[in-house]
């Protein structure tokens, strides 16, 4: 161990009596100091604003494009630098000759340089050192734990830069051919995960072998076993590999040794790597703060109910419109889409299972291939995308397995129990395609758990769940494409008809009732009103005007306003009113929190203002009221209001105020508190509601829906998978404070370290 601290300080002292490691820790402070000041100028200039802040600690150094991010992306050009000359100089002055002769091991000759370039790469480290302590004393609750993550990544990233330039420069006596070997072989390893990903098993290896983006988790705040050990693997792989070229060289082993030798390394490197990517051998660790990297605590809840045996099945469709997200080589990518469900429960099997068959979102189809077979569009489309049609099932070869029609014939998959359970994992019409936590958690709580039950009344001139009309309920009811949807958050949607001898079915949780037109005949109500005796949840939606209504609301103790509610704006119909989540809202669901947060509102077109009466027994809780801000009231005269426009009429009773449009009821009914959830305006949450003509950000009439149920099925559904609020929201730098940090750490730190290393090189060149 003495040997190899010799050399490492012997080759410490050669490095810093050259220009180049001073050169390096200069630029390096320069562009750091740099990022790392451009990020507090945006943090400082968003609170002098009124913005506000939140995860500055991640903001400043983990995020997309925070200091650790950047760090990462240019470190790869300062290594190779350094390492260039460790063997390349001992090779072409010929010193090698005295290393060989001398009583060290050639162990202990990459041992003593590899040792210090590990101690160079700390120095580096310090210099991020003097950002984090700076965070740490003008970050509120800065999150520590997390930062230390991230230079625990980048110094693991240094270290292994560092044991492949030493073997590139153990390979040729020129510090240029080093230096570029080195940028080529990083290179290679950052393209390894495009390679031959369509190769079952093989591009496992090589996409674990990857160096491209491994910091990213633990820069992130997550340790996991696998990325440690990835740079564990990669130094000791390489650190061996230039061992046995200085002993080749000593011994003048004959060209086969040497490269049997070489290839049993990477062998054993590939199988251990091979090893510790898979799950069930992988460990985690969240350092952050709110545990953002992790499941929720429900979530987590879930998947410990899921014993037994788990298989995801991804059936990708050739002529789909989706089908590359689960092609051969993106396979690994999407896996780690499930990376995180996975983690909980590691023995989960996933397959991929390939096919064409005529889905219903490709319409480009019909307009390329025109009076073409199925066979011939998919023979073309493989051909195209240069992949083998013999993988894919025929339309007949897949029915046999699964029907998929139900489907659409999209990239789905399918979620079987070990006990035979099955759920479907769908991707969805929106910017984020594939199921969120919510939605994913959701599916896995439908297999371990009764969930809500709800039953849509119809036959009295209720919406529709199954109609295409703008007035419908299609779109959140049963949807499967719109990832609010009921069916999509864990429920099971039915259409309920009363009449006749017609029966409420067993198991119905909730009862929707939309904006009835015609009254209920004797036997309808009289089990409806059965239902609402025994403690039965509802969610009553109504139109202003509508008598049918209005009397059927009076049993709760609620009543319209008279006429409709109007709020004008320029270039808006003045009937539509915005809409916001009350104080009080937020104890009913979380949703309405994060709404509240994030200044979201709910658009009304005609919608009536209720008036509640506690004479009924139940307890009332606004949940939207009209924005108070805006000038508001009921509007009795006018009707047409797209060409006349509506002025306030005190003498014909109309009033402004802030009006109440979502209330939510509850009582005690034996032993169960009933909840009923009632809106003053039916088409908000219709199909056509769901984009209020509202020229004005934040529109959120989906998050209604979530809201409602969340509360209706007293928590069950959807899953709350809400977070805690970061504590690092405030930051006591100044404008003036910011600039003074400029001038440290841009000009100052580099300048004191150019004029020390001006003086030490001029010193050492006098001698």
């Amino acid at each position: 161990m003495r040997r190899i601290f010799k050399i490492a300080k012997a080759e410490l002292f050669t490095l810093f009596y050259s220009p180049i490691a001073w050169m390096i820790l200069v630029v390096f402070a320069f562009q750091t100091g740099m990022s790392f000041v451009e990020h507090l100028q945006e943090i400082v200039r968003a609170k002098n604003v009124g913005f506000g802040n939140a995860f500055i600690t991640a903001s400043i150094f983990s995020g997309n494009l925070g200091l650790f991010t950047t760090v990462q992306g240019y470190l790869y050009l300062y290594i190779p630098l350094l390492t260039m000359g460790l063997m390349s100089r001992e090779l072409s002055s010929g010193s090698i000759k005295l290393l060989y002769s001398s009583p060290v091991t050639s162990a202990q000759i990459i041992y003593g340089k590899f040792t210090a370039m590990m101690l160079y790469s700390l120095m580096l480290i310090g210099i991020l050192l003097v950002y984090v302590v700076i965070g740490m004393c003008t970050v509120e609750h800065f999150d520590l734990p997390s930062v230390f993550s991230g230079l625990l990544s980048l110094y693991l990233l240094m270290c292994a830069y560092a044991a492949i330039g030493l073997f590139m420069s153990c390979l040729t006596s020129y510090q240029v051919v080093a230096a570029l070997g080195t940028l080529v072989l990083l290179a290679a390893l950052s393209y390894m995960n495009k390679v031959w990903q369509d190769i079952n098993f093989v591009r496992d290896i090589t996409y674990w072998l990857s160096i491209s983006g491994r910091c990213n988790e633990m820069i992130g705040g997550l340790i996991c076993s696998e990325d440690v050990l990835y740079f564990v693997i990669v130094i000791a792989m390489f650190l061996t590999l230039s061992i046995q070229k200085l002993q080749a060289g000593r011994t003048h082993a004959s060209f086969a040794t040497v490269w049997s030798k070489y290839s049993l390394v990477v062998f054993l490197a590939m199988l251990l790597g091979y090893v510790t990517s898979r799950p069930v051998f992988m460990a985690y660790y969240d350092t952050t703060e709110t545990k953002r990297n992790t499941l929720t605590p429900n979530s987590q809840a879930i998947m410990a109910k899921l014993d037994g045996d788990l298989t995801i099945t991804t059936y990708v469709n050739l002529l789909d419109r989706e089908y590359y997200h689960g092609i051969p080589s993106q396979v690994n990518e999407d896996k780690e889409r499930l990376k995180q469900y996975i983690r909980f429960k590691p023995e989960t099997k996933l397959k991929y299972v390939y096919y064409y068959d005529k889905p219903t979102n490709n319409p480009r189809l019909d307009f390329v291939y025109k009076d073409k077979t199925l066979a011939e569009m998919a023979n073309k489309e493989a051909e195209i995308r240069e992949l083998d049609i013999n993988m894919f099932l025929t339309p007949e070869q897949i029915k046999k397995q699964i029907n998929l029609e139900d489907e659409g014939n999209t990239f789905v998959r399918l979620v079987e129990r070990g006990n035979g359970q099955k759920a479907w994992l769908r991707i969805y019409d929106d910017m984020m395609k594939f199921p969120d936590e919510g939605e994913v958690s959701a599916m896995f709580k439908r297999m371990v758990m009764k969930l809500p039950k709800i039953g849509f009344l119809q036959g009295q001139g209720e919406r529709s769940i199954e109609g295409d009309r703008m007035k419908d309920y299609t779109l959140f009811s049963s949807v499967k494409t719109f990832r609010y949807a009921l069916t999509n958050q864990g429920c099971d949607v039915v259409s309920l008809d009363l009449t006749g001898d017609k029966e409420i079915p067993k198991g119905i949780d909730i009862i929707v009732i939309s904006d009835m037109k015609e009254a209920m005949d004797t036997a309808t109500k009289k089990k409806l009103d059965a239902y609402i005796a025994s403690g039965g949840n509802l969610a009553i939606s109504l139109k202003p005007g509508s008598p049918i209504m209005e009397s059927f609301i009076a049993q709760f103790g609620v009543k319209t306003i008279p006429g409709q509610l109007v709020q004008p704006k320029l270039d808006v119909a003045a009937n539509v009113v915005m809409a916001v989540p009350t104080a009080a809202a937020e104890k009913v669901a979380p949703i309405f929190s994060m709404m509240r947060e994030q200044r979201k509102y709910v658009g009304m077109v005609k919608s009536a203002g209720l008036i509640f009466s506690p004479e009924k027994g139940f307890t009332a809780v606004p949940v939207l009221q009209t924005v108070d801000t805006m000038k508001t009231w009921n509007e009795l005269q006018t009707i047409d209001f797209v060409n006349d426009s509506a002025s306030l009429d005190a003498a014909s009773g109309e009033k402004a105020d802030s009006f109440v449009t979502a209330y939510a009821l509850s009582r005690k009914v034996g032993d169960k508190e009933q909840r009923i959830m009632i809106l003053g305006d039916a088409d908000c949450i219709s199909n056509g509601g769901m984009n209020p003509p509202i020229r004005r950000y934040g529109a959120s009439n989906f998050s209604l829906i979530p809201g409602m149920f969340h509360w209706l099925s007293y928590g069950t559904v959807p899953v709350d998978v809400s977070r805690p609020r970061s504590s690092d929201n405030d930051i006591t730098l100044t404008k003036e404070g910011v600039k003074m940090l400029k001038y440290l750490l841009m000009w100052a730190i580099p300048g004191i370290l150019i004029i020390g290393s001006t003086i030490l090189l001029i010193r050492r060149k006098r001698k």
